[in-house]
């Protein structure tokens, strides 16, 4: 056989002289869609071997209407938390190797346009759809287009789609519910930054109606205020929410890059964890577990894994609920514990 050109891709035409058959043989082989004698498929396969033949994508596409290839959508925009998002693409990625699949990970902010162009590359069997908002313009042409998809969180529509996220507004519940059983009678949350608020985000809004519905239904006193990302801004919100409402003893974060700076900003201003303020948050456990904190879990891996498994589903034409939501835990730590009165 002729020597190839360092970086010269190995063709299916190549297979077949090695193998002495024909190339239609070798695509049989590989596609499975003829029965083969097993003394030829094993020359065959020996020499995708020794050749080190690697069927070309859009070949393997054509051939089998499939690209073994998912799309994640995951559009990086202002206060999303990174850690926590790529939590979720990590889990997305390990689950679809377990299907025989690859990720496409698609970070910019096209909305609409961006996933029309997904879907006529034919390059993706599926999408994934993530930072959901309540009013999320993607959302009419996925219903439209023939391409299978699963969105992380839900819109505040989710007929005809199918949707996995933790109940948010139940974990914000619980937060309350937590906090009003240990005597806490004035609760505040700080919750994402207000760029997420603005964009509609479902899960920051969830989380922000859960609380006030809980705080009515126990006679808890609740304000909720954005809080931005890093130490200063977090100083900047909790001194200007405490000036206001200096009776607070409760406080539920809904902001990973808060955590830390809440729990080291809290004393400084003369209030100690928990002896004068309870915390708790809605956050990934590994963090809460490193600080202590009381919290409701975002299990972003499984939220991710029970994502991909849906969007399995769907490619083999399989019925899926619209909504599936994960019901939240508290885990109570060192940073909530009974209420003490204020003097103001």
């Amino acid at each position: 056989m002729t020597a190839r050109a360092p970086g010269e891709q190995v063709t299916i035409a190549d297979v077949a002289r090695h193998a002495g058959v024909a190339a239609s043989t070798v695509s049989y082989v590989l596609s499975g869609k003829r029965t083969i004698s097993a003394t030829t498929r094993g020359r065959v396969l020996a020499s995708v071997r020794a050749l080190g033949y690697h069927p070309h994508a859009g070949a393997r596409a054509l051939a089998s209407r499939r690209a073994n290839v998912i799309a994640l959508v995951l559009p990086l925009r202002t206060g999303m938390q990174v850690p926590v998002v790529m939590r979720f693409a990590t889990a997305v990625v390990t689950t679809a190797r377990r299907y025989d699949h690859d990720v496409l990970l698609v970070t910019a902010d096209e909305g609409p346009a961006g996933l029309h162009r997904i879907a006529g590359s034919a390059l993706v069997d599926g999408v994934l759809l993530m930072d959901v908002e309540l009013e999320d313009s993607r959302v009419p042409l996925l219903r439209e287009l023939a391409l299978p998809g699963v969105l992380i969180g839900h819109p505040a529509d989710s007929s005809g789609l199918a949707c996995v996220d933790l109940d948010f507004r139940r974990a914000g519940e619980l937060c309350v519910e937590h906090l009003a059983a240990a005597g806490h009678r004035r609760v505040a949350l700080l919750g994402a930054p207000v760029a997420v608020y603005d964009r509609g985000t479902g899960f920051a809004h969830r989380t922000r109606a859960g609380v006030l519905a809980a705080a009515d239904r126990l006679g808890v006193d609740a304000v909720t205020r954005p809080g931005e990302e890093g130490p200063t801004a977090v100083r900047q919100d909790l001194a200007a929410l405490f000036d206001a409402h200096p009776d607070v003893t409760g406080l539920v974060v809904q902001n990973e890059s808060a955590v830390g700076p809440v729990l080291a900003t809290l004393p400084q201003l003369g209030r100690q964890v928990p002896r004068d303020v309870s915390v708790v948050a809605v956050c990934p456990d590994e963090l809460a577990e490193q600080s202590g904190l009381t919290c409701v879990p975002v299990p972003a891996e499984e939220i991710g894994r029970q994502a991909v498994g849906l969007l399995m589903r769907r490619l083999r034409d399989e019925p899926v609920p619209e909504v599936t939501l994960l019901e939240p835990r508290l885990t109570v730590r060192d940073t909530s514990g009974a209420a003490r009165e204020v003097v103001c």
